[in-house]
C-alpha cells in the first residue's frame, strides 16, 4: 500500500491510497467522524477495477493530516482490543 498526497491546502487534505478499496476507506472515513475537529471526511473511487480511492479530509482547526494519523491510531487500538476479546472465544 502506498499513500500519495494529491493536494494539501489549509484545512483540506486529499490522499490517494493505492491498492485499497471501500473496506479500508470506509472504516477510516467513519473513524474520522468521531473527532470533533473533522469538518468533512469522504472518499471516492472513480472505477473499482482501475482506480485507487481518494480520501478527502477537511478540518475545522488544526491539520487534516493529524486527524488521519489520529484516526488510524484509534483504529489500531480498537483492532487490538477486538483481537484480545476474540481470542477468548476459543
Amino acid at each position: 500500500m502506498e499513500v500519495k498526497i494529491l493536494s494539501e491546502d489549509k484545512g483540506l487534505l486529499q490522499i490517494e491510497i493505492e491498492g485499497e478499496s471501500h473496506t479500508l476507506c470506509n472504516v477510516i472515513r467513519e473513524e474520522l467522524w468521531n473527532f470533533e475537529d473533522t469538518s468533512s471526511a469522504s472518499y471516492n473511487i472513480k472505477h473499482p477495477q482501475i482506480s485507487n480511492p481518494v480520501l478527502a479530509v477537511k478540518s475545522k482547526k488544526g491539520k487534516p493530516k493529524k486527524l488521519i494519523l489520529d484516526a488510524v491510531a484509534s483504529l489500531k487500538e480498537k483492532t487490538k482490543k477486538l483481537r484480545t476479546e476474540a481470542s477468548k472465544l476459543k
